[in-house]
């Protein structure tokens, strides 16, 4: 899309009713990328309802409050683009495994996620303090790192997925895991996700996944497989509560986290600049410099608020790309809108309360195919890298080793705490091998073999 191709450029103002029909389909487009990680870790560790109405209902606001720092930049904070901020998949594995060991070594729920705030926010400095040196960064996180790091996420988190559609880990501990209700109504999610998105209108496509689940949570509530009584005690309107959870640190899982962080600004710089192409800005010179900094140290400021504010690292996401090219409005004004949509939904806890209802098969059905959807995601990254010996051997160890401690976790039960921290996650540990390798091994850094610009969804 050219500038040319836009009916509202970057500086333009839309009608306020084009402005806010066009919001809503961005909001359509992050609401379940926003959602899914909360809703995830805290059935992951069997929060209680209200503790996971808290962490998705603050995943929303601090999603709006960061999209419309993007938007409207602040100094030098923000791209100055119609950019939205979501809450991070690729925190996610690493978010449950340190959360995990704070209550395998005797702390409670509450106590593992002040410890995860804590590191968040520490780690949250990272991108703050790259962000002037973002195009250098450039040089060692090559696309054949980011693409061996975008493909394990997905691959370790499909575990995650497949669990939920099969009930969640409480259908393990009730004996219903893997029942035929269950996988049904995973069924019937996945089922409408792909009838949606074998359409040929863009707007199915772009719905097919809240769609799904919406159906799927009609389907559950018509089979009694859906309880709404938790729903009578949540208050109607609700103020965030800095550090809710408490502030903990664990100092031998900041080295991942921090990887992580840099990975998620690499990406934002790719998401930033398929935006400037979509909205015909530049993607060179300073102004262009300048846009890259200023997103990446918003990433830095929207997950350091999202500590303090009870929800997880936050990053610019890719899909609200294919909605300017569908709509062809690209009017920063929109992002506005689109923050303060997300901030409304989030101080209505009933919204909450709703998603936090839904049932795990519901959920899992289109996790399943979101992680697959990452995975395959990093697979096109590579399959523009020129797979040359050095960067084969680089992704068959980084992919062994990554995989190896998703799938034999006690492997590192042996290792000095800091060490076992650091290689807990399978992303980190497949991640952190790519960037050393391709660091250290003689011979040129895997390039891109064509330039082009990915408009794909990630989250």
């Amino acid at each position: 899309m050219t500038s040319q191709d836009l009916v509202y450029g970057l500086n333009d103002r839309p009608p306020l009713r084009v402005s806010v029909f066009v919001a809503l389909q961005h909001v359509l487009a992050v609401f379940v990328g926003i959602v899914t990680p909360p809703l995830i870790i805290a059935r992951t560790l069997g929060l209680p309802d209200a503790d996971g109405v808290v962490l998705v209902s603050m995943a929303l606001m601090v999603s709006g409050l960061g999209t419309m720092l993007q938007s409207r930049r602040l100094g030098p904070v923000g791209s100055g683009l119609l950019s939205i901020q979501g809450t991070s998949f690729v925190f996610l594995g690493p978010v449950i495994s340190l959360a995990g060991s704070v209550t395998s070594q005797g702390g409670s729920q509450r106590e593992s996620l002040g410890v995860v705030f804590g590191t968040c926010a520490i780690g949250a400095l990272v991108p703050i303090l790259i962000s002037p040196f973002i195009r250098g960064a450039t040089r060692y996180i090559t696309p054949l790192v980011t693409g061996i790091v975008v493909t394990l996420i997905g691959l370790t988190l499909v575990e995650v997925g497949i669990t939920s559609m099969g009930g969640g880990f409480e259908a393990r501990h009730d004996g219903s895991f893997g029942s035929v209700q269950n996988l049904g109504l995973a069924a019937v999610v996945i089922a409408l996700i792909l009838a949606l998105n074998g359409g040929r209108r863009d707007w199915m496509r772009m719905t097919s996944v809240v769609a799904g689940l919406a159906g799927g949570y009609v389907v559950a509530l018509l089979a009694g497989k859906l309880t709404l009584t938790g729903l009578q005690g949540l208050p109607w309107l609700s103020f965030p509560a800095p550090l809710h959870f408490g502030f903990g640190f664990r100092a031998a899982a900041l080295v991942p986290f921090a990887f992580l962080y840099v990975i998620t600004a690499i990406e934002t710089v790719g998401d930033v600049t398929a935006t400037s192409v979509i909205t015909g800005e530049p993607i060179s010179g300073t102004l262009y410099l300048g846009r890259l900094r200023g997103a990446v140290l918003a990433d830095g400021v929207s997950s350091l608020l999202a500590a303090v504010f009870n929800s997880f690292p936050s990053t610019t996401f890719a899909q609200n790309n294919g909605v300017i090219q569908l709509t062809g409005v690209g009017s920063r004004r929109i992002g506005m809108i689109v923050g303060l949509l997300l901030i409304l939904l989030g101080l209505f806890p009933v919204v909450g309360g709703v998603v936090q209802a839904m049932p795990p098969a519901v959920l899992g059905g289109a996790t399943i195919i979101m992680f697959g959807t990452v995975a395959t995601a990093g697979i096109k990254i590579l399959s523009g890298v020129a797979m040359d010996r050095r960067a084969s051997l680089i992704a068959a160890l980084s992919f062994g080793l990554g995989l190896g401690v998703a799938f034999v976790p006690d492997i590192t039960s042996a290792m000095p705490p800091i060490l076992k921290g650091m290689f807990s996650s399978g992303i980190a540990t497949g991640g952190m091998c790519a960037l050393l390798l391709n660091a250290v091994l003689p011979g040129t850094r895997a390039l891109e073999t064509r330039q082009s610009v990915d408009t794909t969804s990630r989250e």
